[in-house]
């Protein structure tokens, strides 16, 4: 038998449908590549991005310097820490767009540590606590951001914006007079400035106005080089110059967690607050492990670690409108340029100028809807609470992280405050007289079960109790023992309890401890 051969005929359909899926293949490559390339080649975005870049790194000169002296180091350690933060972060951090750099809050955990035992005990702290950020990371501390309430998110943003703004009140006390119209001259043209163009990020156009009229005229103002000496040369590797011991471990160490938990703190909140801004989600993970990774490079080239810079990176998103991870990675390219390079020039730069877009990055960082009047009436009372006790722990310590800690802490006390009223206990007697039914409702936890054994009537009670447990739900072991005590003095009294309609986790709690918890009443 013999089986019929087809042959394919050039003209036909199969063969034309070969061709236009092979001629289309190059097509659909190029749009998957277009499609994948970073965002920042775009003209405009790497116009946006570079332009936020040099305005950050101007902004973060005199900041690194500050925070240099809080420290007890030498500028160029500060203004190095800011160089490795900026750039490492901008490939291994979760958070596009987000500056970390040199920063208050880690200047003043690791400043005793310098003052006592020296820089060289300074830069191994600053690795080891890149250690510990990294372990946290891995361990999921990032998660724990969840737990932490809108009030006390609000209160940060606000702390964080009053304390912009009051860093920048010593630079206009008692200044010279040229000091006070350079500055109204600043903070106008940041204002009116986006609303003739936003071709040009205003406080590039502000500090370039200003730098151009002080030279020009040669007016005598404090300025960026009255703050410290710039660098000179590129930062070189190198290994902390301690002796490796158990001693310089447990030296170290304290200091080194503390700045660990402080660094990831505000660079988690601040990445949040990014998100926010942006509408766009980030690794929280990544974010941590990046903090870590960072400070191990900052570390190893001599600077003195850092985290989050909260202030520059609403310069840069919020004020310049950057988004990738270009803007970040040449902040902290252009600032080794600009002293380097353009040391003199920079130096020259009035610091009223600087004054004057903190002083905005503020008033626009400062959530004005949550205190107004119409906003606060109708508020919960333990909201505003919340919000107050963060703003007032940042301000009275002068670091977010710990007001942040303080007003989670709060929270808590409120909501458990709010939740154990919510338990109640109704009694249903039957009508023969022989039992009576209590129905218990609500979350059973520490607070709501502290008071649950005084809402039984033991004495005129029949001697049959049943609990009803179908429109509660026990929460921890507190309430086990609660329930263990409404037991035992019905015992005593010769009378039966029967608990039901326990859910499912419910009953695994009570049956798991109910009996074993010691201080039965």
């Amino acid at each position: 038998m013999r089986c019929a051969r087809t042959r394919q005929v050039p003209g036909s359909l199969d063969s034309s449908a070969t061709r236009s899926t092979t001629a289309s293949a190059p097509s659909s490559v190029a749009a998957r590549l277009r499609s994948s390339r970073p965002s920042w080649l775009s003209p405009k975005v790497f116009r946006t991005e570079v332009l936020a870049g040099l305005v950050v790194a101007l902004a973060l000169i005199p900041e690194a310097i500050s925070f240099s002296v809080i420290a007890g180091v030498d500028p160029a350690i500060g203004l190095f820490a800011s160089f490795t933060m900026a750039v490492t972060i901008a490939v291994v951090g979760g958070r596009p767009a987000m500056i970390s750099a040199a920063t208050g809050a880690v200047a003043l955990v690791i400043a005793p540590l310098n003052r006592e035992h020296g820089l060289g005990h300074l830069i191994a702290c600053v690795i080891l606590a890149g250690v510990f950020q990294i372990v946290l990371g891995a361990l999921g501390v990032a998660g724990l951001l969840r737990f932490v309430p809108r009030s006390v998110m609000v209160g940060f943003v606000n702390a964080l914006a009053v304390m912009i703004f009051l860093t920048q009140i010593p630079e206009m006390t008692d200044a010279p007079w040229a000091v006070y119209p350079l500055f109204a001259g600043g903070v106008a043209l940041l204002v009116l400035l986006p609303k003739v163009t936003t071709a040009i990020p205003a406080p590039l156009v502000s500090i370039a106005a200003l730098t151009a009229i002080t030279v020009a005229a040669g007016i005598a103002v404090p300025t960026v080089g009255d703050k410290g000496a710039l660098p000179s040369t590129l930062p070189v590797p190198g290994i902390p110059d301690v002796p490796l011991s158990m001693e310089t471990l447990t030296t170290i160490a304290p200091y080194a967690l503390a700045m660990a938990l402080v660094g990831l703190m505000e660079s988690l909140m601040t990445a949040k607050l990014v998100d926010d801004i942006t509408d766009t989600r980030s690794s929280k993970t990544r974010e941590s492990i990046g903090q870590g990774i960072a400070n191990i490079v900052t570390g190893f080239f001599g600077g003195m670690g850092g985290c989050a810079m909260i202030g520059q990176t609403m310069i840069n998103v919020k004020v310049s409108g950057a988004r990738t991870r270009l803007s970040t990675f040449l902040a902290g390219a252009f600032l080794m340029v600009l002293c380097i390079v353009f040391g003199p020039l920079v130096s020259g730069i009035p610091m009223a100028a600087l004054v004057a877009v903190m002083v905005m990055v503020s008033v626009t960082t400062f959530d004005w809807h949550s205190i107004a009047p119409r906003t606060l009436r109708r508020m919960p009372a333990g909201e505003i609470t919340v919000m107050a006790v963060t703003v007032g722990g940042v301000l009275a310590t002068h670091n977010l992280a710990v007001g942040v800690v303080v007003g989670s802490i709060t929270a808590m006390v409120v909501f458990a405050r709010r939740v154990a009223h919510l338990a109640d206990v109704s009694a249903v007697i039957d009508p023969e007289g022989g039992s009576v039914v209590y129905s218990v409702t609500g979350a059973l936890f520490f607070a709501s079960s502290d008071d649950l054994v005084a809402r039984f009537d033991y004495a005129a009670d029949p001697d049959r109790v049943v609990i009803d447990l179908s429109r509660a739900h026990i929460w921890d072991a507190s309430s086990v023992a609660a329930l263990d005590a409404v037991e035992t003095r019905y015992a005593q009294r010769g009378k039966t309890v029967e608990i039901i309609g326990l859910n499912d986790a419910s009953a695994a709690m009570h049956g798991k401890l109910s009996g074993e918890l010691a201080g039965k009443q």
